[in-house]
């Protein structure tokens, strides 16, 4: 007799199950977290040259004319022929065709200061993969956070006593010029008292906003996260714009409605509202003695009902009807 193709788990080695069961877990898992290098197997490499890496860092995007097409995986330096950074990105799509002349440039994503790589496919042929884009087609950004950063690090170096002094002597001394060169140098001397007379507040400006911006940095993912949001709110309003400008349309129409209904019904209307308006003034007139009446009208509402409770009959009773038995005592 043939031995059977397939033995069922019950009748297998359960300690054996275990362990390939376990063996395929780890392999998913592994799978799971190598996800990345698996799509890169697929992936075309690429270095850019840029002379300052600008904050750009290792998992930032690349796209294409705004579009998500790969990543960035290296940002190092490079010291030949002269010092430089050198980008490594992967593009994913396959299908994408950088030409011979293609250029790249570090922008930034975010108003917090997050950046991506920008490539623009240019010239005919093919780039090759792992070629490099050289500096005279790269681009790096004014990274307005670094800017006011070092400007307030900048100030704090500078004895701004010191130099209004100095402007002062420099005017001193060109006191015998001509009078356009000492009304210039009269101005960068009072320029100078100003900015060290404003120097505490100048620091303290400076200051807060370096917080600003580091508190700014440190919620980027909830600002971004705000910017989506309102977006999906227009979007869902521009989705409901045909329904909203129905609704504005209808009300619209109802309003002509009911002003045409009272225009056509003015002269049955102002009797009735004259009418209306006198019994309200005569109901005002008379509130004090309708307020008296409803309070003494409540125990006898009370008492009726307590009376008529019982359905079609009413509850009585008389008073003083059979005397009492009063007990008494004989004497012998």
């Amino acid at each position: 007799m043939r031995p059977p193709l397939w033995t069922p788990f019950r009748h297998r080695n359960p300690r054996t199950v275990g362990l390939v069961s376990l063996g395929v877990l780890a392999a998913l898992v592994l799978v799971a977290f190598r996800i990345d290098d698996l799509a890169a197997l697929t992936a075309t490499t690429y270095r850019a040259a840029f002379r300052d890496a600008s904050g750009l860092a290792p998992g930032n995007e690349v796209r294409v004319a705004g579009v998500r097409v790969g990543k960035v995986t290296d940002v190092d330096l490079a010291r030949a022929p002269a010092p430089y950074v050198r980008v490594t990105f992967r593009v994913e799509d396959d299908d994408l065709r950088f030409g011979t002349d293609t250029a790249a440039s570090i922008r930034i994503r975010t108003v917090l200061g997050q950046k991506y790589l920008a490539v623009e496919p240019k010239g005919s042929g093919r780039l090759r993969a792992n070629a490099q884009i050289p500096l005279e087609r790269t681009a790096s950004p004014f990274d307005v956070v670094e800017a006011v950063t070092g400007l307030a690090g900048t100030l704090d170096a500078i004895d701004t006593a010191q130099l209004a002094t100095a402007f002062g002597v420099v005017a001193d001394a060109f006191t015998d010029t001509p009078a356009s060169v000492r009304t210039s140098l009269d101005g960068l001397s009072r320029l100078s008292k100003t900015v060290a007379d404003r120097d505490a507040e100048l620091r303290e400006l400076l200051d807060r906003a370096r917080s600003v911006t580091a508190v700014l940095a440190g919620r980027d993912e909830e600002f971004r996260k705000l910017v989506s949001d309102g977006g999906l709110l227009l979007a869902e309003v521009s989705r409901r714009r045909d329904a909203i400008h129905e609704l504005l349309v209808g009300t619209k129409t109802l309003s002509d409605q009911l002003t045409g209904l009272v225009a056509d019904n003015r002269a049955q209307l102002q009797p009735a509202l004259t009418e209306l308006r006198a019994t309200v003034a005569i109901l005002q007139r008379n509130r004090a003695n309708l307020e008296r009446t409803i309070q003494k009208m409540g125990p006898f509402v009370s008492a009726f009902a307590n009376v008529t409770g019982n359905g079609r009959w009413f509850d009585s009773y008389v008073a003083g009807l059979v005397q009492p038995l009063v007990p008494t005592t004989g004497g012998r």
